[in-house]
């Protein structure tokens, strides 16, 4: 990508940058693991975490994701996460089953950050919008993993 700044979260399959010290592999992006940083004046804050047993960065304990989603800062202007919110976007298609995090939710809810960007639920590919927050589901993989969405382009106001 041709951009001056990425943000890269890790997903449930990059095991390899959940050791510290292979972190630094990525040397064209920022990448962000439970961490802030700003750029343009703009807050960003990023985690990989999931619920999920068995996968990187998966934390199955409700209290202590509760707990790492305090950290998020109140003036936080875009969070990207790996996992979605519990009920937005976070449904495969054809399932009544929810994916998200109920945690990472009522986080969402104290900031209310301009922009949420996650995947991990490939199915829910899009957006949805409240008076708070864009919400975009930006999962490239479909059912079969192979690239089957175009990223989402936006411009975000000036800050």
């Amino acid at each position: 990508m041709p951009h001056a700044y990425r943000v890269v979260i890790p997903g449930n399959h990059d095991s390899i940058v959940g050791d510290a010290s292979r972190r630094a592999l990525i040397t064209n992006a920022t990448l962000l693991v439970n961490e802030g940083i700003e750029i343009m004046r703009l807050k960003f804050w990023g985690s990989p975490t999931t619920p999920l047993l068995g996968e990187a960065f998966g934390v199955v304990s409700d209290t202590v994701r509760a707990k790492l989603y305090t950290r998020i800062p109140a003036d936080t202007d875009i969070l990207v996460t790996h996992g979605p919110p519990y009920g937005i976007l976070d449904q495969a298609h054809g399932s009544d089953r929810h994916e998200g995090c109920q945690q990472l939710l009522t986080a969402v809810q104290r900031v209310k950050p301009m922009l949420h960007v996650f995947g991990h639920i490939h199915g829910a590919f899009g957006t949805y919008i409240t008076d708070d927050t864009l919400f975009v589901n930006a999962a490239l993989p479909g059912r079969d993993f192979g690239m089957s969405h175009r990223p989402h382009v936006f411009k975000l106001p000036r800050r």
